[in-house]
């Protein structure tokens, strides 16, 4: 589960590693053809000169990865004018986060605490390697995606994002991803690249984000991000047209708003867009339903933590919550129709959400970011991190149907091990259970569960 670099991805087992064994070995070889074989071999196995790291146990690893705790700041505008949107990123200040305790508790050592306003010299969150094992992935991730273009919408520019981009990808091994190769493509709202919108550091941020858990979640995959000129719906929603005009079959929205009578409008303006999987947060305060994660043709993303664990799977997931205010959105919608696909017994409405992925900043990612407020490697949570894996995993699962809304996938695969269910925790207090409460089968945090492989993902 460790996220190593990519010269030692390969030689890395998940606790413990046989590279000092092959390296003693060779050293004994060595000295064995010099005659000294037995005498070294006796006098390497004192403890003067070899140190034995006692094996750690995944019961011990997990014991201490349930100790991650942090603080974090939202990284945009947390309460938006009506028509306009936040992003639903946030960024770690301090604390240890869960991929650091795992790391200390492997190595045997104090994990490191993060600095407020700082950016650690590697990650101090979950990597590729992680989220495609905690998902069932790694195959899928390895072989499938290319020629598959992931949109990213977001509001403003982040004048750093390719660079940033590049940066991450290579130290995680993944193949490069340029406007020179093809794979990388910004543009704004228009289509223009080179009339871009103004820079903001706070949707920078939101930014990088989504563009490392895209590459994260499907490597292979080429990335186009369509930056908006501001945070309302209206440019955002054009954004969304102008990402499925330039032949995006997968768009991520890593932002939301409060609800309005305007919602049904947007709709058939910006989302309805039959055989595009398009996927949306589904909030960052805890229970509420909030939009676009409300329109029936999106996939509705709530927010897990997500930790290692000693069970078969090797992960552990429950409904991310980390205060009264602060944790994945839920609920059901004031003014969006219920998409026949979804059937909950008492929402008359749409309800939030359909599905879920890694959201809880103590069990958050790593993304590198040199604009939005960071220097460099820093880690990420919010359902801002969960809509662009789940975009990945919808674009690893193949091209959706022209006539389907992919949203309606994990419905027909629910209950069955394509999705893992997530059946603890809540994120606040409801009159409806199940509307903020995880519960076997669906409920509105987490919905059908988190993916196990693509077979969810597709129609």
């Amino acid at each position: 589960m460790r996220t190593s670099p990519p010269n030692s991805q390969s030689t890395q087992g998940r606790y413990g590693s046989w590279r000092r064994i092959g390296t003693a070995a060779i050293a004994t070889a060595a000295l064995a053809l010099a005659g000294l074989g037995t005498a070294a071999q006796a006098g390497a196995a004192t403890p003067a000169t070899i140190k034995v790291t006692p094996k750690v146990t995944a019961k011990a690893i997990a014991a201490q990865v349930a100790k991650a705790h942090v603080s974090y700041t939202s990284q945009c505008d947390a309460t938006p004018a009506k028509g306009f949107a936040s992003c639903n990123a946030l960024r770690v200040t301090g604390g240890t986060t869960a991929f650091q305790e795992e790391q200390a508790a492997k190595k045997g050592v104090t994990p490191a605490t993060i600095k407020p306003n700082a950016a650690a010299a590697t990650p101090t969150g979950y990597g590729p390697s992680d989220l495609q094992d905690a998902y069932g992935l790694t195959s899928a991730a390895a072989s499938n995606g290319s020629g598959e273009t992931i949109a990213i919408v977001d509001a403003y520019d982040d004048p750093n994002a390719e660079s940033d981009l590049a940066e991450y990808r290579s130290y995680y091994g993944l193949s490069d991803c340029t406007t020179d190769n093809g794979c990388f493509t910004k543009v704004s709202q228009t289509g223009s690249t080179t009339s871009l919108p103004t820079a903001d550091s706070g949707w920078a941020g939101e930014i990088s984000l989504d563009l490392d858990m895209a590459s994260a979640t499907c490597p292979n995959c080429n990335i186009l991000l369509v930056e908006a000129k501001s945070s309302s719906m209206a440019n955002l929603g054009t954004a969304v047209n102008r990402a499925v005009t330039l032949g995006a079959k997968y768009v991520s929205n890593s932002y939301g708003g409060s609800e309005s009578s305007s919602d049904t409008t947007y709709d058939t303006s910006y989302f309805k867009h039959a055989g595009v999987a398009i996927t949306v947060s589904a909030g960052d305060e805890g229970y509420g339903a909030e939009y676009p994660a409300a329109s029936r043709y999106v996939t509705s993303v709530g927010g897990t933590k997500l930790s290692t664990s000693s069970n078969s799977r090797g992960w552990t997931e429950s409904v991310w919550k980390t205060s009264s205010t602060e944790g994945t959105g839920s609920g059901c919608s004031s003014y969006d129709a219920k998409p026949t696909w979804q059937t909950d017994a008492t929402c008359t409405k749409r309800m939030i959400s359909d599905v879920s992925a890694v959201a809880d900043p103590a069990t958050g990612v790593s993304v590198y970011d040199t604009y939005g407020d960071g220097t460099g490697w820093v880690t990420y949570g919010g359902t801002s991190a969960s809509a662009p894996i789940i975009a990945g995993v919808y674009a690893l699962a193949g091209t959706p149907g022209s006539s389907d809304y992919p949203a309606s996938y994990p419905y027909a695969a629910a209950g069955t091990s394509a999705l893992n269910d997530v059946t603890s925790g809540n994120n606040g207090t409801c009159t409806t259970s199940y509307y903020c409460t995880a519960t076997s089968g669906y409920d509105g945090p987490t919905g059908w569960g988190t993916p196990e492989g693509v077979s969810a993902f597709t129609g």
